[in-house]
Protein backbone atom coordinates (compact mmCIF):
# COMPACT_ATOMS: atom_id res chain seq x y z
CA UNK A 1 0.00 0.00 0.00
CA UNK A 2 2.82 2.42 0.82
CA UNK A 3 4.46 1.69 -2.52
CA UNK A 4 1.25 2.22 -4.48
CA UNK A 5 0.53 5.50 -2.67
CA UNK A 6 3.99 6.76 -3.69
CA UNK A 7 3.25 5.71 -7.28
CA UNK A 8 -0.03 7.65 -7.22
CA UNK A 9 1.36 10.75 -5.53
CA UNK A 10 4.23 10.92 -8.04
CA UNK A 11 1.73 10.19 -10.86
CA UNK A 12 3.81 7.50 -12.54
CA UNK A 13 0.72 6.05 -14.17
CA UNK A 14 1.43 2.30 -14.09
CA UNK A 15 2.87 -0.48 -11.97
CA UNK A 16 5.54 -1.11 -14.58
CA UNK A 17 6.69 2.52 -14.33
CA UNK A 18 6.82 2.10 -10.55
CA UNK A 19 8.91 -1.08 -10.91
CA UNK A 20 11.45 0.83 -13.02
CA UNK A 21 12.18 3.05 -9.99
CA UNK A 22 13.12 -0.05 -7.95
CA UNK A 23 16.92 0.47 -8.14
CA UNK A 24 16.60 3.67 -6.10
CA UNK A 25 18.06 3.16 -2.61
CA UNK A 26 15.20 5.23 -1.26
CA UNK A 27 12.81 2.27 -1.44
CA UNK A 28 14.68 0.10 1.06
CA UNK A 29 14.65 2.88 3.64
CA UNK A 30 10.98 3.68 2.98
CA UNK A 31 9.69 0.09 2.89
CA UNK A 32 12.42 -1.69 4.91
CA UNK A 33 12.60 -4.12 1.98
CA UNK A 34 12.99 -4.16 -1.77
CA UNK A 35 10.18 -2.72 -3.90
CA UNK A 36 7.78 -5.55 -4.89
CA UNK A 37 7.41 -6.36 -8.57
CA UNK A 38 4.53 -5.03 -10.65
CA UNK A 39 2.96 -8.50 -10.78
CA UNK A 40 3.15 -8.86 -7.00
CA UNK A 41 1.57 -5.46 -6.39
CA UNK A 42 -1.33 -6.26 -8.73
CA UNK A 43 -1.83 -9.71 -7.21
CA UNK A 44 -1.82 -8.33 -3.66
CA UNK A 45 -4.34 -5.63 -4.60
CA UNK A 46 -6.74 -8.28 -5.88
CA UNK A 47 -6.70 -9.89 -2.41
CA UNK A 48 -7.00 -6.78 -0.23
CA UNK A 49 -9.93 -5.95 2.02
CA UNK A 50 -11.74 -2.74 1.01
CA UNK A 51 -12.89 -1.72 4.49
CA UNK A 52 -9.47 -0.55 5.81
CA UNK A 53 -9.19 1.73 2.77
CA UNK A 54 -12.65 3.17 3.46
CA UNK A 55 -11.66 3.65 7.11
CA UNK A 56 -8.53 5.50 5.97
CA UNK A 57 -10.70 7.85 3.89
CA UNK A 58 -12.89 8.45 6.94
CA UNK A 59 -9.79 9.14 9.04
CA UNK A 60 -8.68 11.77 6.52
CA UNK A 61 -12.10 13.43 6.75
CA UNK A 62 -12.02 13.38 10.57
CA UNK A 63 -8.57 14.98 10.77
CA UNK A 64 -9.47 17.67 8.25
CA UNK A 65 -12.77 18.37 10.00
CA UNK A 66 -11.05 18.75 13.37
CA UNK A 67 -8.52 21.07 11.76
CA UNK A 68 -11.39 23.21 10.36
CA UNK A 69 -10.01 22.72 6.85
CA UNK A 70 -13.38 21.99 5.21
CA UNK A 71 -15.58 25.00 4.47
CA UNK A 72 -19.26 24.96 3.51
CA UNK A 73 -20.29 24.74 -0.14
CA UNK A 74 -22.80 27.64 -0.22
CA UNK A 75 -25.02 29.48 2.25
CA UNK A 76 -23.46 27.67 5.20
CA UNK A 77 -24.53 24.29 3.76
CA UNK A 78 -22.12 21.47 2.92
CA UNK A 79 -23.06 19.24 -0.01
CA UNK A 80 -22.47 15.58 -0.81
CA UNK A 81 -22.43 14.78 -4.54
CA UNK A 82 -23.32 11.39 -6.00
CA UNK A 83 -22.54 10.45 -9.58
CA UNK A 84 -21.66 7.45 -11.71
CA UNK A 85 -18.48 6.82 -13.66
CA UNK A 86 -17.48 4.20 -16.23
CA UNK A 87 -13.90 3.02 -16.23
CA UNK A 88 -12.22 2.82 -19.61
CA UNK A 89 -13.97 0.37 -21.92
CA UNK A 90 -12.15 -2.38 -23.77
CA UNK A 91 -13.03 -4.63 -26.68
CA UNK A 92 -10.52 -7.31 -25.64
CA UNK A 93 -10.46 -7.62 -21.84
CA UNK A 94 -13.54 -9.52 -20.67
CA UNK A 95 -14.43 -9.75 -16.97
CA UNK A 96 -17.33 -11.65 -15.42
CA UNK A 97 -18.00 -8.75 -13.04
CA UNK A 98 -17.93 -6.12 -15.78
CA UNK A 99 -20.66 -4.76 -18.02
CA UNK A 100 -21.07 -5.53 -21.70
CA UNK A 101 -22.37 -2.71 -23.90
CA UNK A 102 -23.15 -3.10 -27.59
CA UNK A 103 -22.34 0.08 -29.53
CA UNK A 104 -22.61 1.03 -33.18
CA UNK A 105 -19.52 2.16 -35.11
CA UNK A 106 -18.70 2.98 -38.73
CA UNK A 107 -17.64 -0.62 -39.32
CA UNK A 108 -20.65 -2.16 -37.57
CA UNK A 109 -21.59 -3.15 -34.05
CA UNK A 110 -19.04 -4.09 -31.40
CA UNK A 111 -19.18 -5.06 -27.73
CA UNK A 112 -17.34 -3.01 -25.12
CA UNK A 113 -16.47 -4.41 -21.70
CA UNK A 114 -16.28 -1.92 -18.84
CA UNK A 115 -16.71 -1.45 -15.08
CA UNK A 116 -19.01 1.17 -13.57
CA UNK A 117 -18.98 2.73 -10.11
CA UNK A 118 -20.91 5.36 -8.19
CA UNK A 119 -18.74 7.81 -6.25
CA UNK A 120 -19.43 10.14 -3.33
CA UNK A 121 -17.52 13.39 -2.97
CA UNK A 122 -17.78 16.17 -0.40
CA UNK A 123 -18.06 19.52 -2.21
CA UNK A 124 -16.14 21.63 0.27
CA UNK A 125 -13.74 24.53 -0.20
CA UNK A 126 -10.87 25.07 -0.99
CA UNK A 127 -10.78 21.51 -2.35
CA UNK A 128 -13.24 18.67 -2.73
CA UNK A 129 -12.86 15.51 -0.65
CA UNK A 130 -13.41 11.97 -1.93
CA UNK A 131 -15.38 9.83 0.53
CA UNK A 132 -16.29 6.48 -1.00
CA UNK A 133 -17.37 4.53 -4.08
CA UNK A 134 -19.54 1.53 -4.84
CA UNK A 135 -19.39 -0.80 -7.86
CA UNK A 136 -22.36 -1.30 -10.18
CA UNK A 137 -22.82 -5.06 -10.33
CA UNK A 138 -23.72 -7.00 -13.43
CA UNK A 139 -27.38 -6.73 -14.35
CA UNK A 140 -28.21 -3.70 -12.18
CA UNK A 141 -28.42 0.04 -12.80
CA UNK A 142 -26.60 2.99 -11.33
CA UNK A 143 -29.35 3.74 -8.83
CA UNK A 144 -29.06 0.33 -7.15
CA UNK A 145 -25.38 0.97 -6.46
CA UNK A 146 -26.23 4.53 -5.35
CA UNK A 147 -28.67 3.16 -2.73
CA UNK A 148 -25.93 1.03 -1.16
CA UNK A 149 -23.39 3.84 -1.29
CA UNK A 150 -25.82 6.36 0.20
CA UNK A 151 -26.66 4.05 3.10
CA UNK A 152 -22.98 3.54 3.88
CA UNK A 153 -22.14 7.25 3.64
CA UNK A 154 -25.13 8.29 5.77
CA UNK A 155 -24.02 5.79 8.41
CA UNK A 156 -20.30 6.60 8.33
CA UNK A 157 -20.52 10.38 7.80
CA UNK A 158 -23.71 11.40 9.64
CA UNK A 159 -22.59 14.99 10.28
CA UNK A 160 -20.40 15.61 7.25
CA UNK A 161 -23.02 17.22 4.98
CA UNK A 162 -26.43 18.92 4.95
CA UNK A 163 -27.65 18.31 1.41
CA UNK A 164 -27.22 15.66 -1.30
CA UNK A 165 -26.70 16.78 -4.93
CA UNK A 166 -27.29 14.73 -8.06
CA UNK A 167 -28.18 14.90 -11.73
CA UNK A 168 -31.62 14.13 -13.17
CA UNK A 169 -31.23 10.39 -12.59
CA UNK A 170 -31.20 11.04 -8.84
CA UNK A 171 -34.63 12.72 -8.93
CA UNK A 172 -35.69 9.35 -7.58
CA UNK A 173 -38.28 8.71 -4.89
CA UNK A 174 -36.14 6.20 -2.99
CA UNK A 175 -33.12 8.54 -2.94
CA UNK A 176 -35.27 11.38 -1.61
CA UNK A 177 -36.89 9.18 1.04
CA UNK A 178 -33.60 7.84 2.37
CA UNK A 179 -32.06 11.32 2.59
CA UNK A 180 -35.14 12.84 4.23
CA UNK A 181 -35.22 10.03 6.81
CA UNK A 182 -31.71 11.12 7.81
CA UNK A 183 -32.98 14.70 8.32
CA UNK A 184 -31.05 16.04 5.34
CA UNK A 185 -32.14 17.66 2.09
CA UNK A 186 -31.75 16.93 -1.63
CA UNK A 187 -31.15 19.07 -4.73
CA UNK A 188 -31.34 17.38 -8.15
CA UNK A 189 -31.72 18.43 -11.75
CA UNK A 190 -35.33 18.27 -12.94
CA UNK A 191 -35.93 16.80 -16.40
CA UNK A 192 -38.49 14.69 -18.23
CA UNK A 193 -38.08 11.69 -15.95
CA UNK A 194 -40.36 13.69 -13.59
CA UNK A 195 -42.68 14.77 -16.40
CA UNK A 196 -45.73 15.70 -14.31
CA UNK A 197 -43.73 17.84 -11.89
CA UNK A 198 -41.81 19.53 -14.71
CA UNK A 199 -44.94 20.32 -16.72
CA UNK A 200 -46.69 21.67 -13.62
CA UNK A 201 -43.72 23.92 -12.87
CA UNK A 202 -43.45 25.13 -16.49
CA UNK A 203 -47.12 26.10 -16.51
CA UNK A 204 -46.83 28.11 -13.29
CA UNK A 205 -43.57 29.75 -14.37
CA UNK A 206 -45.39 31.25 -17.39
CA UNK A 207 -47.32 33.51 -14.99
CA UNK A 208 -44.38 34.14 -12.66
CA UNK A 209 -42.17 37.18 -13.33
CA UNK A 210 -38.46 36.42 -13.37
CA UNK A 211 -36.31 37.94 -10.64
CA UNK A 212 -33.07 39.36 -12.06
CA UNK A 213 -29.89 38.55 -10.15
CA UNK A 214 -26.26 39.14 -11.08
CA UNK A 215 -23.69 37.03 -9.22
CA UNK A 216 -20.69 34.83 -9.97
CA UNK A 217 -20.17 36.84 -13.21
CA UNK A 218 -23.45 35.47 -14.62
CA UNK A 219 -26.71 37.31 -15.34
CA UNK A 220 -29.57 35.22 -13.89
CA UNK A 221 -33.32 35.38 -14.40
CA UNK A 222 -34.78 33.23 -11.63
CA UNK A 223 -38.26 31.82 -11.00
CA UNK A 224 -38.54 30.06 -7.65
CA UNK A 225 -41.76 28.45 -6.36
CA UNK A 226 -42.57 26.20 -3.39
CA UNK A 227 -45.41 23.84 -2.56
CA UNK A 228 -45.46 21.50 -5.58
CA UNK A 229 -47.44 18.31 -4.85
CA UNK A 230 -47.07 16.76 -8.32
CA UNK A 231 -44.76 14.11 -6.94
CA UNK A 232 -47.32 12.00 -5.06
CA UNK A 233 -44.91 9.12 -4.27
CA UNK A 234 -42.84 11.46 -2.10
CA UNK A 235 -45.78 12.52 0.15
CA UNK A 236 -44.15 15.89 0.68
CA UNK A 237 -44.32 19.20 -1.22
CA UNK A 238 -41.16 20.17 -3.06
CA UNK A 239 -39.67 23.37 -4.44
CA UNK A 240 -38.75 24.01 -8.07
CA UNK A 241 -36.35 26.72 -9.30
CA UNK A 242 -35.63 27.68 -12.90
CA UNK A 243 -32.63 29.84 -13.76
CA UNK A 244 -32.10 31.37 -17.21
CA UNK A 245 -28.43 32.32 -17.32
CA UNK A 246 -26.51 34.63 -19.63
CA UNK A 247 -22.73 34.36 -19.63
CA UNK A 248 -20.17 36.22 -21.73
CA UNK A 249 -17.25 34.14 -22.97
CA UNK A 250 -14.28 35.17 -25.08
CA UNK A 251 -13.89 33.29 -28.35
CA UNK A 252 -10.48 31.74 -28.94
CA UNK A 253 -10.66 32.31 -32.69
CA UNK A 254 -10.87 36.11 -32.77
CA UNK A 255 -10.88 37.19 -29.12
CA UNK A 256 -14.39 38.63 -29.35
CA UNK A 257 -17.07 38.29 -26.69
CA UNK A 258 -19.94 35.90 -27.22
CA UNK A 259 -23.18 35.55 -25.24
CA UNK A 260 -24.11 32.06 -24.12
CA UNK A 261 -27.52 31.15 -22.75
CA UNK A 262 -28.28 28.26 -20.40
CA UNK A 263 -31.51 27.07 -18.85
CA UNK A 264 -31.42 25.10 -15.59
CA UNK A 265 -34.26 23.63 -13.51
CA UNK A 266 -33.78 22.04 -10.09
CA UNK A 267 -36.12 20.30 -7.65
CA UNK A 268 -35.32 20.35 -3.95
CA UNK A 269 -36.62 19.73 -0.45
CA UNK A 270 -34.84 22.86 0.82
CA UNK A 271 -37.19 25.63 1.89
CA UNK A 272 -36.67 29.27 0.97
CA UNK A 273 -36.13 30.02 4.65
CA UNK A 274 -33.13 27.69 4.73
CA UNK A 275 -31.67 28.42 1.29
CA UNK A 276 -32.59 31.49 -0.75
CA UNK A 277 -32.61 31.47 -4.57
CA UNK A 278 -28.96 32.49 -4.89
CA UNK A 279 -27.83 29.74 -2.51
CA UNK A 280 -29.92 27.13 -4.32
CA UNK A 281 -28.46 28.09 -7.72
CA UNK A 282 -24.93 27.83 -6.31
CA UNK A 283 -25.73 24.44 -4.80
CA UNK A 284 -27.18 23.23 -8.08
CA UNK A 285 -24.05 24.23 -9.99
CA UNK A 286 -21.79 22.78 -7.29
CA UNK A 287 -22.80 19.35 -8.62
CA UNK A 288 -20.26 19.89 -11.41
CA UNK A 289 -17.47 19.69 -8.83
CA UNK A 290 -17.60 15.91 -9.06
CA UNK A 291 -16.89 16.23 -12.79
CA UNK A 292 -14.43 19.14 -12.88
CA UNK A 293 -12.56 18.68 -9.59
CA UNK A 294 -13.34 14.98 -9.25
CA UNK A 295 -13.43 12.67 -12.26
CA UNK A 296 -11.80 15.02 -14.80
CA UNK A 297 -8.92 15.81 -12.45
CA UNK A 298 -8.53 12.17 -11.43
CA UNK A 299 -8.56 10.90 -15.03
CA UNK A 300 -6.39 13.62 -16.59
CA UNK A 301 -3.70 13.85 -13.91
CA UNK A 302 -4.08 10.83 -11.60
CA UNK A 303 -4.74 7.99 -14.10
CA UNK A 304 -8.00 6.93 -12.44
CA UNK A 305 -9.16 5.21 -15.64
CA UNK A 306 -5.99 3.13 -15.92
CA UNK A 307 -6.71 -0.52 -15.12
CA UNK A 308 -3.63 -1.52 -13.12
CA UNK A 309 -4.90 -5.10 -12.85
CA UNK A 310 -8.01 -6.36 -14.61
CA UNK A 311 -9.73 -7.90 -11.61
CA UNK A 312 -12.87 -6.46 -9.93
CA UNK A 313 -11.45 -6.09 -6.42
CA UNK A 314 -8.10 -4.76 -7.66
CA UNK A 315 -9.90 -2.09 -9.72
CA UNK A 316 -11.74 -0.90 -6.60
CA UNK A 317 -8.57 -1.03 -4.47
CA UNK A 318 -6.61 1.16 -6.88
CA UNK A 319 -9.57 3.56 -7.22
CA UNK A 320 -9.86 3.93 -3.42
CA UNK A 321 -6.10 4.41 -3.13
CA UNK A 322 -6.29 7.11 -5.81
CA UNK A 323 -8.94 8.85 -3.70
CA UNK A 324 -6.67 8.62 -0.65
CA UNK A 325 -3.72 10.02 -2.59
CA UNK A 326 -5.74 12.91 -4.03
CA UNK A 327 -7.14 13.88 -0.63
CA UNK A 328 -3.66 13.78 0.90
CA UNK A 329 -2.11 15.75 -1.95
CA UNK A 330 -4.65 18.58 -1.97
CA UNK A 331 -4.74 18.79 1.82
CA UNK A 332 -0.96 19.30 1.73
CA UNK A 333 -1.15 21.79 -1.14
CA UNK A 334 -3.85 24.02 0.37
CA UNK A 335 -3.04 23.60 4.08
CA UNK A 336 0.76 23.31 4.20
CA UNK A 337 1.94 25.62 1.43
CA UNK A 338 1.84 29.37 1.90
CA UNK A 339 -0.33 31.33 -0.59
CA UNK A 340 2.75 32.97 -2.11
CA UNK A 341 4.21 29.51 -2.77
CA UNK A 342 0.97 28.27 -4.32
CA UNK A 343 0.86 31.22 -6.71
CA UNK A 344 4.20 30.10 -8.18
CA UNK A 345 3.63 26.35 -7.95
CA UNK A 346 0.77 24.61 -9.73
CA UNK A 347 -0.49 21.22 -8.57
CA UNK A 348 0.72 19.67 -11.84
CA UNK A 349 4.24 21.01 -11.32
CA UNK A 350 4.26 19.75 -7.73
CA UNK A 351 3.37 16.28 -9.04
CA UNK A 352 6.31 16.46 -11.44
CA UNK A 353 8.62 17.46 -8.58
CA UNK A 354 7.51 14.44 -6.56
CA UNK A 355 8.17 12.16 -9.52
CA UNK A 356 11.62 13.69 -10.08
CA UNK A 357 12.48 13.32 -6.39
CA UNK A 358 11.51 9.65 -6.47
CA UNK A 359 13.64 8.84 -9.51
CA UNK A 360 16.63 10.85 -8.32
CA UNK A 361 16.25 10.15 -4.62
CA UNK A 362 19.87 8.99 -4.20
CA UNK A 363 20.75 9.31 -0.53
CA UNK A 364 17.79 11.52 0.40
CA UNK A 365 15.72 10.54 3.38
CA UNK A 366 12.14 9.39 2.85
CA UNK A 367 9.49 11.99 3.74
Amino acid sequence: MRAVLVMLLSRLGSLNALELSGPSTWWRRWLSQELPSADSLGRIASQMNLEPLREALHDQYTRLRRGKALQATAGGLTALILDGHTFRSSELRICSAGENTRVRTKTGYKTLHSHRVVAAILATRPFTLWLDLEPVHEGEGELQAAYRLLERVLSRYPRAFDVVLGDALYSDTEIYRRVLESHKDVVTVLKRNRRNLLEDAEALFLDTPAEPMDFDRVDHRIRDLEGFTTWPELSRPVRVLRSNELTQVRRQKDGGLEDRLADWTWVTTLSKARADSKTLVRLGHARWKIENEGFNEAISHWHLDHVYRHEPRAILVFALLTMLAMNLFFAFYFRNLHPARRRRLTTTHLGLELSADLVGAGQKRPP
